[in-house]
C-alpha cells in the first residue's frame, strides 16, 4: 500500500515511533517545531481573536434570552477552574511537588451544551446567524441582540437550514443553539456516537443521520448533502475558522482565571495544559490563544486514544489531513467517542504544528481508570475522553524533556471537554468499569 507517494516501510523507516502507534502502544511524541514566541499565523491573528471575544459579548443579552440560566453570569459562556489537591495528593505526588498547582479547566461544565465544543458550535451558529440577520436587514449595528429571539427573526431563521458532522459533542452544541434560535439541523453522525447523544438532540428538534461507517464517512456525506440546499449552511469540523476562534477566546478567560488563583505565568513559572484532542480543532483553538498570551511559557500537550491518535500521524509525518489512522492500520475504535477521529482538521494542524509542545497517547483502559479517580478523589464526573488529561503530569515526567527541570514549580492544567448532559444511567455504567480496570 502506497501512502503519499511512499511504501509503508519508508514510512516506518523515516518515522520509527509509527511500529508503536501500529501496535497500540502508548507514545509520546515531542514536536520539533514548536515555537516559543507567539505565533502570527497566516490564517488566524491576534486581532480574529479579539473579534471573536466581542461577538460573544454582543450575543450575551441573546443567550440570556433564549437560556435564562445565563442570566447569572451575564450571558458569558465560561466554565469554572478548580484546583485538584484531592487528586495531586492521591495520584500525583511522585511526580508533582509541592510547589507546583494541578488544576481542571472544567469546561465539561459549560452552560447549555455541557462540553468544550460549545465554545466552537456555538459561536459558528451565532456568528453565520448574524450574518444572514444583517444581510437581511433583521439586525443592525448598534441594536440589542435579543432582536434575533423575535418571532419574525425565528420566521427567517426557519427558512435556512446548518448541517454538521459529528461524534456527539460538537453536534449537541450546535443542535441547541440552531434549533433554539429556529434553524433546520441536520446532525449527521458516526456509527460511535452515543445513543442518548442522538436522543438528546432528537429532543431540541434537530434531524439526526445516522451512518454505519466513522467520523471521517459522517462528515463527508454531510458535507455533500448540505452542499446541495443553497439555504444550508456547513460547519466543518475539519476546515473551519469559526470553530477554531470560537475555541480561541477560552485563553484569555484562563488567564482571567490564573491572575484571580494568584499565579503567575512566567520563565519559572510555566504553564502546562493537557488537552484531549480528537479533530483537533478544540485543542488548536484553546493553544493558539495561549500562546497568544503567554509565548514561550505555556507548553501545550494534546492527548489522544491508541486507536485513533490522528492529529499525531498527520504532524509526525508532515501530512496533517492527507493522511488518516486506517491508513497506517489502525482501526479508530475507542470508547473515548469525541476523540475517535480518523482524519485530523487541515484548518488546525497547519496552526498546531508551531503551538503544541507534544502529543501522547493513552489506551481506552486509562481513559476509565482517571475518570474513576476523579470521582474518588474530588466527586466530579466527566467523560472518558475528557479525563485523558488527567494522566499528563506522568506522561510528562517520561518525556525527559527541559522542562522537567522546571515542572516541580510549574502550573498543570488538565482540561476536561464533556460529561455534565451524561444520563445518570450512563454514568454509572462509566463509574463502573474505570472501578473494575482499577481494581
Amino acid at each position: 500500500m502506497m501512502i503519499a507517494g511512499k511504501s509503508m516501510r519508508e514510512w516506518l523507516d523515516s518515522f520509527p515511533l509509527l511500529e508503536q502507534i501500529r501496535r497500540y502502544e502508548p507514545v509520546h511524541w515531542l514536536n520539533p517545531e514548536v515555537q516559543g514566541e507567539q505565533l502570527n499565523s497566516k490564517t488566524v491573528n491576534k486581532k480574529d481573536i479579539a473579534e471573536a471575544a466581542e461577538r460573544w459579548q454582543r450575543f450575551a443579552p441573546l443567550l440570556i434570552k433564549l437560556f435564562p440560566e445565563l442570566s447569572e453570569n451575564n450571558g458569558i459562556i465560561e466554565s469554572p477552574l478548580r484546583k485538584l489537591d484531592n487528586y495531586k495528593n492521591a495520584y500525583l505526588t511522585d511526580v508533582l511537588g509541592e510547589e507546583s498547582n494541578f488544576y481542571l479547566k472544567c469546561d465539561h461544565l459549560l452552560p447549555v451544551a455541557g462540553s468544550i465544543k460549545a465554545r466552537g458550535g456555538m459561536y459558528e451558529v451565532l456568528k453565520h446567524a448574524e450574518t444572514l440577520a444583517l444581510q437581511a436587514g433583521l439586525l443592525t449595528e448598534g441594536d440589542n441582540y435579543q432582536v434575533l429571539a423575535s418571532k419574525k427573526s425565528r420566521q427567517f431563521f426557519n427558512n435556512h437550514s446548518i448541517g454538521v458532522g459529528s461524534t456527539g459533542n460538537l453536534a449537541l452544541s450546535i443542535g441547541i443553539i440552531g434549533t433554539a434560535l429556529g434553524f433546520h439541523v441536520d446532525v449527521h453522525m458516526s456509527s460511535d456516537a452515543k445513543q442518548w447523544k442522538k436522543d438528546l438532540l432528537r429532543q431540541h428538534g434537530a434531524n439526526v443521520h445516522e451512518y454505519r461507517g466513522d467520523f471521517s464517512e459522517a462528515i463527508t456525506a454531510g458535507r455533500e448533502k448540505t452542499l446541495q440546499n443553497p439555504s444550508a449552511y456547513f460547519i466543518d469540523d475539519e476546515d473551519s475558522k469559526d470553530l477554531f476562534l470560537g475555541y480561541s477566546v477560552a485563553a484569555a478567560e484562563l488567564q482571567k482565571q490564573l491572575e484571580a488563583e494568584g499565579i503567575a505565568v512566567n520563565e519559572q513559572h510555566p504553564l502546562v495544559v493537557y488537552l484531549p484532542c480528537g479533530v483537533g480543532g478544540a485543542p488548536g483553538g484553546i493553544a493558539y490563544g495561549l500562546k497568544q498570551l503567554f509565548g514561550e511559557h505555556v507548553h501545550c500537550f494534546f492527548v489522544e486514544p491508541t486507536h485513533s491518535p490522528s492529529v499525531l500521524i498527520g504532524l509526525l509525518t508532515g501530512l496533517d489531513e492527507q493522511v488518516s489512522v486506517q491508513d497506517f492500520g489502525l482501526d479508530n475504535r475507542t470508547a473515548a467517542d469525541g476523540l475517535a477521529v480518523g482524519r485530523p482538521s487541515s484548518f488546525a494542524s497547519a496552526i498546531s504544528r508551531y503551538t503544541v509542545s507534544g502529543i501522547y497517547t493513552e489506551n481506552d483502559q486509562v481513559f476509565y481508570q482517571l475518570g474513576y479517580q476523579l470521582v474518588q478523589s474530588e466527586e466530579l464526573f466527566v467523560e472518558p475522553s475528557a479525563a485523558a488529561g488527567l494522566s499528563g503530569p506522568k506522561r510528562l515526567q517520561k518525556m525527559k524533556q527541559s522542562l522537567l527541570k522546571k515542572a516541580k514549580s510549574a502550573t498543570h492544567i488538565a482540561w476536561s471537554t464533556g460529561g455534565s448532559l451524561v444520563p445518570e444511567a450512563e454514568r454509572e455504567k462509566i463509574y463502573q468499569k474505570g472501578k473494575r480496570f482499577s481494581e
